[in-house]
């Protein structure tokens, strides 16, 4: 970006929210990456609008930023503009069963506003850590349920700054993926239609969950979560156990000993060290059982 490029970005987002060369590191669950050219939370739909046409006029890279819970950054960082949806943009309210719930808003604040309100069906996604938007992309999910069983619509903002809502059909949910990985389109709001339940099984239920996740999974290490995609009719931890890849690293990088599925950030792995365990990970397990795992964490960056 030039100096005047810069410069303009002060006429769209208020000075205070816009930082230069900010380390992913601090932006990621991995706990890895290196620094965003610059970074912006926008607390609007219009400066989301504006901040992404000028992007699109001035050729300068543009990336949206969830809650880093499913990213691999580059060592090399992100050139261009990072932006994040800030809390003016992450509120949450209910009608009638129907919980609308902006992009920023995290999955674990809806599922305990959906506890207070009685309402059930998103247990599920109260210890996944990221956020409504990137869920709706990637269409996350946990125990056998994901964002396709809940959601009703999703609000997006179009390239030329209109507003559109798209049905449950038009997102095209399918196992990790949405229409959002293919069209140009930004998550504002969903609706998630859910039914009334009893509280006190709504958190017996979170709980349960919760105690699962901390039992079965390196939650203690930095991650981002599955390393890799569920293949069908099999497991992605069952197949690199059963290749003899537990506890295989390269520098910081490990394959958890607790989770075969997840790869773990032991203290200073870089992005390379993942990418290369990733890979050493692919190879072996598909040399021993013929099966091509695929990557379900996001690479980003240079």
């Amino acid at each position: 970006m030039t100096e005047a490029q810069k410069k303009s970005l002060f006429d769209i987002v208020e000075t205070d929210r816009i930082r230069f060369e900010e380390p992913m590191n601090k932006h990621t669950t991995f706990r890895i990456g290196g620094n965003a050219e610059c970074f912006v939370c926008v607390q609007s739909i219009g400066e989301m609008a504006d901040l992404n046409e000028f992007c699109r006029k001035e050729g300068i890279p543009f990336f949206l930023l969830g809650k880093g819970s499913n990213l691999l950054v580059s060592d090399r960082g992100i050139p261009g503009v990072v932006a994040y949806f800030g809390e003016e943009m992450s509120s949450i309210s209910e009608n009638d069963g129907m919980i609308v719930a902006e992009a920023g808003a995290t999955l674990a604040a809806v599922a305990n506003f959906a506890l207070q309100k009685g309402l059930t069906g998103f247990e599920f996604a109260a210890g996944i850590p990221g956020s409504v938007g990137g869920a709706l992309r990637m269409n996350a999910g946990a125990y056998g349920s994901d964002m396709s069983q809940v959601v009703e619509w999703v609000r997006v903002l179009e390239p030329d700054g209109k507003i559109k809502t798209l049905t449950k059909e038009e997102m095209q949910f399918g196992y990790r993926y949405s229409v959002l990985q293919e069209i140009d389109y930004i998550a504002l709001a969903a609706g998630i239609g859910l039914v009334s339940g009893e509280p006190e099984r709504i958190r017996e239920a979170m709980l349960d969950l919760a105690n699962r996740r901390r039992e079965k999974q390196p939650l203690e290490y930095p991650s981002a979560g599955s390393t890799f995609k569920r293949p069908e009719g099999n497991f992605a931890g069952k197949l690199i156990t059963e290749a003899g890849l537990s506890g295989q690293r390269i520098g910081d990088a490990v394959v958890s000993e607790k989770h075969n599925g997840f790869i773990i950030n032991e203290g200073c792995a870089t992005a390379e060290d993942v990418k290369r365990l990733i890979e050493i990970v692919r190879r072996k397990v598909y040399e021993n059982s013929g099966i091509l795992l695929e990557p379900e964490v996001i690479m980003v960056g240079d």
